[in-house]
């Protein structure tokens, strides 16, 4: 039934005015459209990341998005250093860390959180 449906990744924040500072100046997200009051929709490739103020925000502590960023990890990771993003390393079985990015084999990852503790994912494929 929902197989065939498109599903977006959904954030609950604190302070939205906060959270539009960090995706769209840290993260470079577009705008996909602002749901007054309280909610905002990014464009993210073919996908949608929508953001709403929540007193639950940042309670959740595992990883709540997950961009595939292929062989453009490196760059991607330094993009976002540059601008102030601060990336989480993990003690996990199995992952080595080189840097910010922790490497299984070929696979390659890295986390970093948004204001409210929300875990953000990257993944090279």
């Amino acid at each position: 039934m929902l197989g065939s449906k498109i599903a977006i990744a959904t954030l609950a924040v604190k302070d939205l005015a906060a959270a539009r500072r960090f995706y769209e100046d840290a993260v470079g997200l577009e705008t996909a459209f602002v749901h007054e009051p309280g909610a905002i929709a990014y464009k993210t490739g073919d996908s949608t990341l929508f953001v709403y103020e929540s007193a639950n925000a940042g309670t959740n502590d595992a990883t709540a998005v997950t961009w595939i960023v292929g062989d453009d990890m490196e760059a991607v990771v330094r993009s976002l250093k540059d601008k102030g993003v601060a990336f989480e390393h993990y003690d996990m079985p199995g992952l080595t860390v080189e840097g910010d990015i922790h490497v299984a084999g070929d696979l390659k990852l890295a986390w970093f959180k948004d204001p409210d503790g929300n875990i953000h994912g990257l993944a090279s494929g």
